[in-house]
């Protein structure tokens, strides 16, 4: 019984501390009533934002209300016009349509700037907002979040060009000299023709044509995507460059041209193609998964929901200069079926994904939905049933929807894997993963990734341990014996909210006793969650587990730095500050990765 009970609670995402809510859930907008105070003064500016170019812009808000209450708040909506004209409901086309049937894309209380605001009823207001290719307006409610009343609503306001190419996201293509290009604006295909320009700095510029997906509403698999948490995704663009010379530095920028033969341009930008295979060069990676979004004007009390998210974010920024590469390991954004979210991360993120590579894995708050196909049948996306990470990001997968993928860099192969579909042995996704690590040349890839975004391995966690066998249940028992016979170095996963690191173990038993420093043949895959990208954290056991070498209950990311096919340096950083918290180094030859390890041995003969 113990067992059926914990595996109800890994189902329900409780068993890996994912309690906490998508903020905008909170407010239950279908219930919103019609309150208009004619006495209230609401107004925003400046009324055209970023009227010089740029995809961001600080706003601010004056309230003058004559009758104010502690939990008044503020939402901002996009599109502006908001009224239930036409709502979607999913359930009862008979049933009497809510007043406003979309939910703000961010939201704040009113008292937030001024304590004395319930005393006064005037504060002001800043909220930053993002170009989301529609205007805004703010809408100030009394009742709190639950019985919201509608008693005032702001100007609208605009951006100077709402349908701009916006927020590039670099990704690796299916060959080494390939790198993809995504992008997202409001214009479609009979409005103008999307391509990008691009080539090594200095030289004469290439452009490529630009393919464009989108989705509607019936896309989505359930609510809120369905319903309170739609929002136009606008168009999303890929583009490919191609046949690039190795570790070179080459500058782009998005354009499209207008039916009238006029162009509208990006910013340019510029990124460093990927090293030869096998090249001997110093290579930089960064992994971590759970980071989400936050929001730098303080908005929808992203404090207890992803309070890393932002840190996180901006140690990467620092550091850009010394990153090649990115692995955001599942739990992108926690939209959760809010889907304005999914602008708002990639803007956060944009410093980062338009100056090098931004691959993603596919986690629970991505793709779970019931009946849908997902391993687990539970709600954890919020309908969304994987459409958004799948379109609005580019991986180099055969099927996309499937989301597992095999990709290099430089001296690196990676595997990662979608935990969100069957894994076991006999799937589809196992003879995937066993080829992926069967068919790598070990001469030119000698560091060899596993990632995943629930922890298919190993781990400390709470909940996992009251099962007893600290890890998703049945995650390693089919992968172990490949990840041996196939010497994976290290294996990353997601998913629990916080750092750990294993010793190199092979069926929970530690085969090297060095901690710091392993040379030579390390006879086993060391394990490390990275769930602390953001997202509140998650308890460890109070359980001694003897393969754990390395527990930190705080936000961080890991960074590997290859300098050589010998050499290999792990750092785990924190978010807050950047420094290293825990480190080791791996040492060897080309030899050491062929030699014989227990259930890892190629066969032989005596015969001459």
């Amino acid at each position: 019984m113990k067992k059926f009970v914990v595996w109800f609670l890994v189902l329900l995402g409780v068993a890996s501390g994912h309690s906490g809510e998508q903020p905008l859930s909170n407010i239950a907008i279908h219930r919103a009533t019609l309150a208009l105070d004619e006495s209230l003064t609401i107004k925003a500016y400046p009324f055209i934002l970023a009227p010089k170019g740029g995809d961001t812009e600080w706003v601010t808000l004056h309230l003058g209300n004559p009758n104010p209450s502690h939990d008044d708040w503020v939402g901002v909506f996009s599109p502006a016009k908001f009224n239930g004209s036409t709502c979607y409901l999913e359930n009862d086309g008979k049933q009497q349509p809510p007043y406003i049937c979309t939910a703000p894309i961010k939201y704040n209380f009113a008292n937030f700037s001024n304590p004395d605001y319930a005393k006064t009823g005037n504060t002001s207001l800043k909220f930053q907002l993002i170009n989301q290719r529609a205007d805004f307006s703010f809408a100030l409610f009394t009742g709190g979040l639950s019985n919201p009343k509608l008693v005032g609503v702001s100007n609208y306001i605009s951006f100077a060009n709402p349908k701009a190419p916006l927020y590039p996201r670099l990704a690796l293509g299916k060959s080494w000299n390939e790198m993809t290009l995504t992008w997202t604006s409001g214009y479609n295909l009979l409005e103008a023709v999307p391509f990008i320009e691009w080539g090594r700095k200095g030289d004469p510029q290439h452009r490529s044509p630009a393919g464009t997906l989108t989705f509607d509403r019936n896309t989505m698999c359930g609510s809120p995507a369905r319903t309170v948490g739609w929002r136009d995704p606008g168009f999303i663009h890929t583009s490919f460059m191609k046949d690039l010379w190795p570790s070179t530095l080459y500058t782009y920028k998005m354009g499209h041209m207008l039916s009238n033969g006029s162009y509208v341009w990006s910013k340019m930008y510029s990124f460093r193609s990927s090293p030869y295979p096998g090249q001997d060069s110093l290579q930089r990676v960064i992994i971590f998964g759970d980071m989400g979004k936050a929001e730098r004007d303080g908005s929808n009390e992203y404090s207890n929901y992803q309070p890393g998210s932002l840190n996180t974010t901006d140690q990467l920024i620092n550091d850009l200069k010394n990153i090649d590469i990115v692995f955001h390991i599942g739990d992108i954004t926690y939209a959760n079926g809010y889907i304005s979210q999914w602008d708002q991360f990639t803007a956060q993120v944009e410093p980062v994904a338009s100056t090098v590579p931004y691959m993603i894995a596919s986690g629970n708050h991505e793709r779970d939905w019931p009946g849908t196909g997902s391993f687990y049948d539970v709600m954890d996306s919020g309908g969304e049933c994987g459409v958004l990470a799948q379109t609005m990001f580019y991986v180099p997968a055969d099927n996309r929807a499937n989301f597992w993928y095999s990709t290099d860099y430089g001296m690196f192969h990676f595997c990662i894997a979608d935990s969100e579909h069957d894994w076991r042995e006999g799937s589809e996704q196992y003879r995937f993963i066993e080829h992926c690590l069967a068919s790598v040349d070990r001469q030119k890839h000698p560091w060899l990734i596993f990632a995943a975004h629930r922890v298919l391995g190993y781990s400390s966690d709470k909940w996992y341990g009251l099962e007893g066998s600290f890890e998703e249940p049945m995650g390693r028992e089919s992968l172990q014996k490949l990840w041996q016979k196939y010497k994976v170095d290290i294996a990353f996963y997601g998913h629990v909210h916080n750092y750990e690191r294993t010793c190199p173990i092979y069926q929970n038993q530690c085969v090297n006793s060095e901690r710091s420093h392993y040379s030579g043949i390390v006879n086993g895959t060391i394990h490390v969650v990275v769930g602390g990208g953001g997202s509140h954290l998650s308890e460890f056991t109070p359980i001694n587990t003897t393969w754990s070498l390395h527990r930190d209950y705080d936000w961080g990311f890991v960074k590997l730095t290859a300098f050589n096919h010998s050499s290999l340096l792990f750092e785990y950083k924190k978010s807050r500050d950047g420094k290293v918290y825990d480190s080791f180094t791996i040492s060897r030859d080309y030899k050491d990765v062929l030699a014989c390890v227990h259930d890892g041995c190629e066969p032989s003969t005596f015969a001459s």
